[in-house]
């Protein structure tokens, strides 16, 4: 990556760890997220993982080819992630578990981005045993059950219940990760309130606050989903309130890779991220992005950022 990066972005590549962003394909997601950033943008990256294709074993070797090359320069964690829930398609789950079991050095720190959503025992089991998933990061945009589903707009008959879902992570062994979506549900509870829960009642070991990401242009919302972050985003004194309490009240840990700070709160690693679409340049890579069309990028919303 390093003199790709100079070359392009003209940064001095630190030699930090990054993140491979797996975008697991999907035709549709199962929720429709009042706030999602995938419904902003219409994607333009055919899947070609699909082993009806032709030449798929083709596009197969490109993709063993992108893991190889990512895996080769820096990144030492994969986030299986994308515009839907990644668990929705088991069948590639199980092929890049086997792909990555079969390369010369593979992928040891795996993660998933999930709601939760259609996941029980077995399908747990599954991926910590197969896909080696070993941290699973619940988003989540309320404590309420009923206005989390209503919120992430899931399925009456897909709630899902956050106290036994996070109760099963923890009894698999996952590390837990609550990606809590700064809501107007959080405006009723103070910041020592929110971790408290966090910890104790859903046995959280880490907690990333994410603040809500909008496309507008001079304060004029652009999109469906901005319109209900603007009516349904934490207020800003909330936010404040919060980042204002994890700087002050917790222990530095590190700056990570893309500029924030981790603290040790409460006995949580906590990060605030206001940058989720990683718009603001900054010093180094916030991550990369596997695309289902087999090819590396540095932009979740622009086929210029291609690296390979």
């Amino acid at each position: 990556f390093g003199s790709i990066f100079n070359r392009r972005l003209g940064q001095k590549y630190s030699g930090v760890d990054k993140s491979l962003s797996v975008v697991v394909p999907n035709k549709k997601c199962i929720n429709n997220c009042r706030f999602c950033v995938s419904r902003m943008h219409e994607s333009p990256y055919k899947n070609m993982m699909d082993e009806n294709l032709p030449f798929f074993d083709l596009y197969q070797r490109d993709y063993i080819k992108r893991l190889e090359f990512a895996r080769d320069n820096g990144c030492n964690t994969v986030m299986l992630t994308g515009n839907s829930e990644p668990q929705q398609n088991r069948g590639f789950l199980q092929a890049f578990g086997t792909m990555n079991n079969n390369l010369d050095k593979p992928f040891r720190w795996i993660e998933m981005q999930t709601t939760g959503v259609l996941l029980d025992e077995s399908y747990l089991r599954f991926l910590r045993n197969h896909v080696g998933v070993s941290t699973i990061s619940v988003s989540l945009s309320s404590f309420n059950n009923d206005i989390n589903a209503e919120y992430n707009g899931t399925l009456p008959n897909l709630k899902v219940d956050l106290n036994k879902l996070c109760t099963l992570i923890k009894k698999y062994d996952f590390n837990l990760r609550l990606s809590i979506n700064m809501t107007d549900y959080f405006d009723r509870l103070s910041p020592v309130e929110i971790l408290t829960y966090a910890r104790k009642k859903l046995l959280a070991d880490q907690v990333t606050f994410r603040v809500l990401y909008t496309s507008t242009e001079g304060g004029i919302a652009q999109t469906e989903q901005d319109r209900w972050i603007m009516e349904h985003g934490a207020s800003p004194e909330r936010l404040e309130a919060v980042k204002e309490f994890v700087v002050e009240k917790g222990r530095p840990l590190e700056i990570l890779e893309f500029g924030a700070i981790k603290y040790s709160v409460m006995g949580m690693s906590t990060v605030i991220d206001d940058d989720c679409m990683s718009t603001v340049p900054k010093d180094s890579l916030k991550y990369v992005i596997l695309q289902p069309n087999c090819k590396l990028y540095s932009k979740w919303d622009d086929p210029a950022s291609l690296i390979f």
